[in-house]
């Protein structure tokens, strides 16, 4: 029929004869009409210069002709064996008496042998393969376009059905929407419009979904063409240049069909600048503009090659080695696994992180640096966090940033203090100074000097930064000298005494537990004494005979 004709277009099939059989129950004059009426159905089509022969079963009229047709089609076929693993999509799964599961179908790409381990998709059953047939003979291995049985152990009939694909147990994703080019054919005479419900045929998967036309386009008419994004209301495994076939809602007519291009996008939005041209890059490129495109696609910033080689339909070795010798990727370690970016991808990240930095240390002069993880907040793209970290030490090492701890700066930055702020400085200083052993905490300071806190505790992190003075406690700060007496002092009684409780730390400096206090735990975290009951001990014993510090 008309329709199984788009069909076979459809499906991207550019070898045929065409056979008017009961040749010799037609006269001339007929079979040269029926030869005109096949030559302008299959104009356009990729059928369109296929040879046409007269055919008779029962004179053998043509016979001859198409036995010669055939062998030189084969012999002129160059056809390579399609790349990628094993992917056989099931027309039938059931059960042998003495066998088990027995699933048929034919090879669309790569070879299986008994003793494989294949994967079902969609799913995550796994399974061996205990043995083959081709044609009801039994192989050791089998691949793409052969129809196949195979004898399967590890699971059930019932986890398997009509639609699903059995691969390599590499290949794991599936996809509930993606990317393709669409035709739609003549006999869809009314198009295709934006969001219609339709049916998709992909292997031996049927599967309701929703077709959203990419670009400005709200149709696309009979003999048209557009990029579009089929949305699948359960998912199907299919992969880059699979072809597919869309029919109606009720499944009573083709309307079109086309060919993968993007397994697993992203949605996207309406008016998207430059969709097009980078689907269309994505449907033609070779291995290096494919795999470029793919992962400046992703939302993520760097993907493992097994996403790349399941994208590329291409074993994983092969994708590896042609990685590897271009030069617009950079590879990373995630957790100990490799994960690849773009250079495009890369430079983004390094222009927008640095771009932070310069706009961080306009708004805070004084801040000795960004916190690693705020500028990740901040950056372009979405890095997981110990991969920022490996980016982050790229950066140092290229001498592009500065990291000191968990803080980033820009090499030239420098905090420089302004005259104000230098004057502030020594208002804090003389302000704790006044009281060395009961200092004002920055609540009293801002109101003693009317400034505001974020500016007072920004001055006061540079004081601290600077040795001038040390924080104790959240908002309690002693100046430097008074820290290193009242050390001098707790080292000597602890080296003579053994240890000190709190309310003997307080006479000795005469203070209040609201100073006291804070000190001892400072110094517990400095490492120079440690808390055992409600009393101090130094943590490090003095050395026989000494007895100051």
């Amino acid at each position: 029929t008309e329709e199984h004709l788009d069909i076979v277009h459809l499906l991207g099939v550019r070898l045929a004869i065409f056979l008017i059989t009961k040749s010799d129950l037609a006269s001339e004059a007929r079979i040269r009409d029926v030869e005109e009426e096949i030559r302008i159905l299959t104009a356009g089509t990729l059928l369109e210069d296929s040879s046409i022969i007269p055919f008779s079963s029962v004179t053998g009229q043509g016979l001859s002709e198409l036995q010669a047709q055939i062998s030189t089609l084969l012999k002129n076929c160059d056809k390579p064996a399609p790349g990628g693993y094993f992917r056989l999509p099931v027309d039938r799964a059931f059960v042998l008496q003495g066998h088990g599961v027995v699933i048929t179908g034919t090879a669309l790409n790569g070879e299986v042998r008994v003793g494989d381990h294949v994967r079902c998709l969609p799913g995550e059953q796994t399974f061996r393969v205990r043995s083959l047939q081709v044609h009801n003979r039994p192989v050791e291995a089998a691949g793409w376009g052969q129809r196949i049985a195979l004898n399967l152990t590890g699971l059930d009939k019932a986890a398997i059905t009509r639609g699903d694909v059995i691969c390599h147990e590499k290949l794991t994703k599936v996809s509930e929407r993606f990317d393709a080019f669409l035709e739609v054919r003549p006999a869809a005479t009314k198009g295709i419009k934006n969001h219609q419900r339709v049916r998709i045929h992909a292997g031996t998967a049927e599967r309701l979904a929703k077709l959203i036309i990419l670009g400005a386009r709200e149709k696309i008419e009979p003999k048209g063409s557009a990029y579009c994004q089929v949305v699948l209301a359960e998912p199907v495994m299919v992969l880059r240049d699979d072809r597919f076939i869309v029919r109606d809602e009720t499944a009573q007519r083709t309307l079109g069909g086309g060919v993968v291009i993007h397994p697993w996008p992203r949605r996207h939005k309406k008016g998207e600048p430059e969709l097009e041209g980078r689907l269309s890059t994505l449907h033609r490129g070779d291995f290096l503009t494919l795999a470029e495109g793919f992962l400046n696609e992703s939302e993520d910033f760097a993907l493992p090659l097994a996403s790349i080689y399941q994208f590329v339909n291409m074993r994983e070795e092969q994708a590896r080695d042609k990685i590897a010798q271009a030069r617009s990727f950079r590879s990373l370690s995630a957790e100990g696994e490799k994960v690849y970016t773009t250079e495009n991808k890369w430079r983004n990240l390094q222009q927008s992180a640095l771009k932070a930095l310069e706009e961080f240390h306009a708004l805070r002069p004084l801040a000795p640096g960004m916190d690693m993880e705020e500028l990740r907040a901040k950056v372009r793209h979405a890095v997981p966090s110990r991969l920022f970290r490996d980016f982050v030490e790229v950066l140092a090492g290229e001498k592009l940033a500065v990291r000191e701890g968990n803080l980033l700066r820009l090499p030239q930055h420098r905090i420089r203090l302004q005259d104000e702020q230098k004057s502030l400085v020594e208002k804090i200083d003389k302000s704790l100074g006044a009281n060395p052993l009961a200092p004002p905490d920055l609540g009293q300071i801002e109101k003693e000097l009317g400034i505001a806190r974020p500016k007072l505790v920004e001055v006061a992190r540079v004081m601290e930064r600077n040795g001038q003075i040390v924080r104790v406690a959240a908002d309690l700060y002693f100046v430097r000298d008074c820290i290193d007496k009242v050390k001098a002092v707790l080292y000597k009684y602890l080296a003579d005494k053994g240890e000190i409780t709190p309310a003997a730390f307080r006479d000795l400096l005469g203070s209040s537990r609201k100073y006291t206090i804070p000190l001892l735990e400072y110094f517990d975290r400095e490492g120079l004494t440690i808390r055992i009951g409600d009393v101090r001990r130094l943590k490090a014993p003095a050395p026989s005979g000494k007895t100051g510090a």
